[in-house]
């Protein structure tokens, strides 16, 4: 085997394959239009049949641009950040960029400014912040950067620009929905007390009962794990009876828990306890009963997370403003109507 079949392709191996000039290849990289179709055609067979690829740190030499786009993320085995990262990482590669991830056990300035250090070295042209702590954009506004960044999953009032699913509009829905359905109240496990997005949706749930003219009863508090939402479902289960008709979960996983609790305890869903959760798991229309639940559109938030990244690296005008807020959707399962809509083949 020669030394030339040992070396990988290069750009001027596909040229001379091709009969074209070094240019010639690079404008059919570029997809610059003023290239005939029959040569386009023919310098991309070259490359299928070589296995070509561009090499990014010389094209990031003579453009200086590397293509690539860090994010700094924390608590990826939740549903939550997980689905996000997951919805970036494809936004970024559906927009031609690499994405360079860093996760940290927790986000504070120490910790941001070593990760933002990190991406810097290795050529990042901006980066996505999953955030959904308020310490954790408390510490973001402190840094100074040496580029663009976006925060995701921060909540409203921050000054960073954000892209996040209007968490007070989701639990609204929740809280809205069991009212309408006659339960005279509602009441609610939240998520940590740390988490903006726990915070927001307690006070879209306590709005909603006020507005209603509700008294909201004693908040309880979980960690969104199952275990913590069946040690509440526990304590729920003791007010059946004593005005206890609708709970509304902060998170689907906490529901889970709450729901064995009751069921455990002889109380029947949605029979004498209506519950509603929040995220849509995937295994949430197959709890028992299938959860009513807040969907959430994890890959808008990651296209127009990326989108307005990419609009902050290049400079262009915002095609949307520098805060967003996605609009969540409720699902109604029989968790909370007996009749509602199952999956095919799957009984209530």
């Amino acid at each position: 085997m020669t030394n030339a079949q040992l070396r990988p392709p290069t750009m001027a191996d596909v040229a001379r394959l091709a009969g074209v000039s070094h240019q010639t290849v690079s404008r059919v990289l570029g997809n610059h239009p003023n290239v005939r179709d029959e040569t386009r055609a023919r310098v991309l067979r070259v490359i299928e049949e070589t296995g070509y690829r561009r090499n990014s740190s010389a094209r990031a030499l003579v453009t200086r641009r590397t293509r690539t786009l860090g994010v700094v993320a924390s608590d990826t085995t939740l549903y939550g950040p997980a689905s996000t990262l997951f919805a970036l990482e494809e936004a970024a590669r559906a927009e031609g960029y690499l994405v360079s991830t860093v996760t940290l056990r927790k986000l504070t300035v120490e910790t941001l400014s070593e990760a933002l250090d990190h991406l810097s070295e290795g050529g990042v042209e901006g980066v996505v912040a999953i955030a959904p702590q308020r310490s954790a954009v408390v510490a973001l506004a402190e840094l100074r950067c040496p580029f663009p960044v976006v925060v995701v999953g921060s909540g409203p009032g921050v000054e960073i620009p954000s892209v996040s699913v209007d968490q007070h509009l989701g639990a609204a829905l929740a809280t809205g929905h069991l009212l309408a359905a006659g339960h005279r109240n509602v009441w609610h496990l939240a998520g940590p007390e740390e988490w903006q997005e726990a915070a927001d949706r307690a006070a879209g749930w306590r709005a909603t009962l006020e507005a209603a003219g509700a008294e909201p009863p004693v908040l309880l508090r979980g960690d969104w794990s199952p275990l913590s939402g069946y040690r509440a479902g526990q304590e729920l289960a003791g007010w059946v009876g004593r005005g206890l008709t609708a709970v509304f979960v902060a998170n689907d996983q906490m529901a889970l828990g709450v729901l064995r609790a009751l069921r455990e305890a002889g109380v029947r869903t949605p029979q004498d306890v209506a519950v509603v959760g929040f995220d849509d798991i995937p295994e949430s229309e197959y709890f028992a009963p299938p959860l009513t639940t807040v969907r959430q559109d994890f890959s808008t938030v990651g296209k127009r997370g990326i989108a307005m990244l990419l609009e902050l690296i290049e400079g262009r005008p915002p095609a949307t403003a520098r805060r967003i807020a996605i609009e969540p959707q409720l699902v109604v399962r029989a968790s909370t109507f007996p009749h509602a809509v199952q999956p095919e083949g799957v009984p209530l």
